[in-house]
């Protein structure tokens, strides 16, 4: 008995040692520092500020933050960083959305002045919310009212490339989604695109249908829309190694699934340590990147590739934005 007992610890032994192995000698992710996976094209959200009406900042005791985002010179100098960061998709924050569809004001000057210095750019107001509250997918005259308004906002300003819907969460099949976007899509103004916060494919890591879109939905999404920048973040990642091969994971599907529209891959660089869905020391800027180049290399990548998202730019900070020239831009 103490022999087999024996034999049995010893197997055992040897078994966790060759897992110990495998696991070190793993490698999902790849650091990348010679460029190959910048495009040029890539983009990132912005702060509800930069285009925000009086009420905003009211609202939300932020008075002290005018000069933060009015100033003219503030404003050129983060036109400045970005294209220093080969960013040129923008996405400034106009949401939420209220339960009747009336989307949040914007100030009309400020709007202009901030087009003035984003000459070049991309510019995509984020509009949506959370969804049952903020936004109402099944309720088509919360549909219409929301639509008009952003047709409105085109319409007033036309140098705004279009519009990016962000609905949190929304389930895989949700139909009313599908719906709202048929119908924004007939009242565009012509040229005016539509860019869609993404939900990443499922992963048995993180089972939950309201923040992630099987391939059947994602396509009729793709279908529907000119752009998707892919929310690959908030999967409760906990192991490095196991967001880096989620990452290479992903970055095919979304890219095989997206009906050859322009895609962009979402990196994270917020801080939420607070909360079950996301561990800042797993689901960071570069164990994100070192999945992407892992992922990319497993294929020829495709035209549609636009490049990375950045969530966020009130979050970003400079060694993050010295790691993102490191090891992913052209030419730094």
């Amino acid at each position: 008995m103490k022999s087999w007992r024996r034999r049995t610890a010893l197997s055992l032994l040897l078994l966790a040692g060759g897992v110990g192995v495998a696991f070190l000698a793993w490698r999902p992710g790849l650091d990348l520092q010679d460029g190959r996976h910048d495009r040029g094209r890539n983009a990132i959200w912005l702060a509800h500020g930069w285009l925000g009406g009086d009420q905003w900042f009211v609202r939300y005791n932020k008075t002290n933050e005018f000069a933060r985002y009015r100033d003219q010179a503030k404003i050129r100098e983060l036109a400045d960083k970005l294209r220093r960061h080969h960013i040129t998709d923008v996405f400034p924050h106009l949401c939420p959305a209220e339960p009747n569809g009336e989307i949040p004001a914007v100030d009309a000057a400020q709007v202009e002045r901030f087009l003035d210095a984003f000459d070049g750019f991309r510019v995509f107001p984020w509009a949506g919310g959370p969804n049952g509250t903020a936004v109402r997918l099944q309720d088509q005259r919360w549909r219409t009212v929301f639509i008009t308004r952003l047709r409105d906002l085109l319409i007033q300003h036309p140098r705004l490339a279009g519009v990016q819907l962000n609905i949190e969460p929304c389930s895989s099949g949700d139909q009313g989604f599908l719906e709202l976007l048929d119908e924004l899509r007939r009242v565009l103004p012509a040229g005016k695109l539509i860019s869609v916060a993404a939900y990443p494919p499922p992963t048995r890591w993180h089972p939950f249908p309201d923040v992630h879109w099987d391939e059947r939905y994602f396509r009729e999404v793709a279908r529907r829309s000119d752009q998707l920048a892919v929310m690959m973040y908030d999967a409760a990642q906990h192991i490095p190694k196991a967001y880096q091969q989620l990452m290479a994971d992903w970055t095919g599907e979304v890219l095989a699934w997206s009906e050859g529209k322009d895609v962009l891959l979402g990196l994270p660089t917020y801080r939420d340590a607070d909360v079950s869905w996301h561990d800042p020391k797993v689901e960071n800027l570069t164990n994100a990147l070192w999945g992407i180049h892992r992922g990319l290399l497993r294929r020829t990548v495709p035209a549609h590739y636009q490049g990375v998202a950045i969530y966020s730019d009130w979050e970003t900070d400079e060694s993050e934005w010295l790691y993102l020239r490191e090891h992913f831009l052209n030419g730094k």
